[in-house]
């Protein structure tokens, strides 16, 4: 019987399945031991230590991705230091934590890890236990203790955020019953999350923004790594997502030092230098 195969199909897969050979055998070579993959910078800590510097680990939160980063992450590689800025999956605090758990554990050294907003608690339940964790910086974000969700949070110190009145609701596949992505209204982006951004650029990051899971705001979170990792917060005092008594509150519950600026709630935007030299002296101080 005459074969009805097209022309030239087996060789076409022949090569794509030893293209995908080479590509799996790359990937298995890359992927890091169980010591290990992630090398730090050499050179003594900030502060004079001998040693590697640590690894700094920035972790964004909600309605924004890494690349809020990205002005520190240049501060930190021209001082020499190893940075890891994290796609936070924003799936729910558990998961989350989950994920930045085992992205630490490919992290060989000390580490420094960085939350903003959100992020503040996924690295407070992600570095529980952790002994590479030497220090906890927070930008304007979530301290949480023990069984503490981000909405009981936000009512600390007394303070108030319209953000809830404000949020756009869409599904995302595999969502549990009564779970969505939740945006910021584009039309009170800059008001509530970027106010001291151009109108432009915060126009940019309200069309670009990464939604969060919703049941996030209400999981309770697990023992805190602040009780045993030295912490350092940054107040953002002109915050309208988390108010800034509600971080004072957390700072002060943490035993963080605590500097204040008169900054919206990505102060690591609009204050990268501050935001910078904090992580500085948390290295400088536990190095």
């Amino acid at each position: 019987m005459k074969s009805t195969r097209e022309p030239g199909r087996r060789p076409v897969r022949t090569a794509l399945a030893l293209a995908g050979a080479v590509a799996l055998t790359a990937v298995a070579v890359a992927l890091p031991s169980a010591a290990g993959a992630v090398q730090p910078a050499g050179g003594g800590h900030g502060g004079g230590a001998s040693g590697p510097k640590p690894t700094v680990v920035l972790v964004h939160g909600a309605f924004a991705d890494a690349s809020g980063w990205n002005e520190v992450t240049e501060g930190l590689q021209k001082k020499g230091y190893t940075t890891l800025a994290v796609a936070n999956p924003l799936r729910g605090l558990h998961a989350d934590a989950e994920y930045l758990r085992l992205v630490l554990s490919t992290i060989e050294g000390p580490v420094i890890l960085v939350g903003h907003s959100y992020g503040g608690a996924v690295i407070t339940n992600a570095a529980t236990g952790n002994p590479n964790v030497e220090a906890l910086v927070y930008v304007a974000a979530y301290a949480l203790d023990e069984g503490e969700a981000l909405v009981d949070a936000n009512a600390l110190g007394g303070g108030h955020t319209d953000l809830a009145d404000h949020l756009v609701f869409r599904p995302y596949p595999g969502a549990p019953e009564n779970d969505a992505d939740g945006y910021i209204d584009p039309a009170f982006f800059r008001e509530l999350f970027a106010a001291d951004l151009s109108k432009k650029e915060a126009a940019v990051l309200a069309a670009s923004q990464r939604p969060a899971a919703v049941s996030a705001l209400f999981t309770p979170s697990g023992p805190p790594a602040w009780a045993s990792i030295p912490s350092w917060y940054l107040v953002a005092k002109q915050d309208h997502t988390i108010p800034p008594e509600a971080e004072r509150a957390m700072a002060a519950r943490a035993g963080s030092t605590t500097i204040e600026i008169d900054s919206s709630h990505v102060a690591m935007m609009s204050h990268p230098d501050v935001v910078l030299k904090l992580v500085l002296q948390a290295d400088q101080a536990t190095g």
